[in-house]
């Protein structure tokens, strides 16, 4: 028979310090795209449908080629983060070590990725 005091019992399961730092920065993410959506739209949006030439010499410039560069960092580190909270509430064990690592690798991946056509279209 095991005789374990409440606070031994209760040794680990509590905050792990860091979920304060993590809300913050899911909401400086999303006050990010609140700026950055509406900027890309608009600058995005009057390119849909033009041919290829003019859309490249569009994000040719600093603007577009900038906030589409800040949108896609700034969505994609959101992503994640929020991604990485919810695969930490709902999955356990391995599979949340691994669920988070996949995400990671996609977040990261679709961020270089989006990155590299706008300075391959900039450059």
């Amino acid at each position: 028979m095991r005789y374990i005091t409440d606070r031994k019992r209760a040794v680990g399961l509590g905050s792990a310090k860091t979920g304060a730092q993590e809300f913050w920065k899911v909401r400086l993410t999303s006050a990010g795209l609140f700026v950055l959506v509406p900027l890309f739209v608009f600058t995005f949006g009057p390119m849909l449908g033009e041919p290829h030439d003019e859309v490249i010499a569009y994000f040719a410039r600093p603007f577009p080629a900038i906030v589409a560069a800040l949108t896609i960092v700034v969505g994609f580190k959101h992503f994640r983060d929020g991604a990485q909270v919810m695969i930490e509430d709902y999955v356990h064990g391995t599979t949340e070590t691994l669920a988070i690592i996949a995400v990671t690798i996609i977040s990261y991946g679709a961020m270089a990725t989006g990155l590299f056509a706008i300075a391959r279209i900039a450059l």
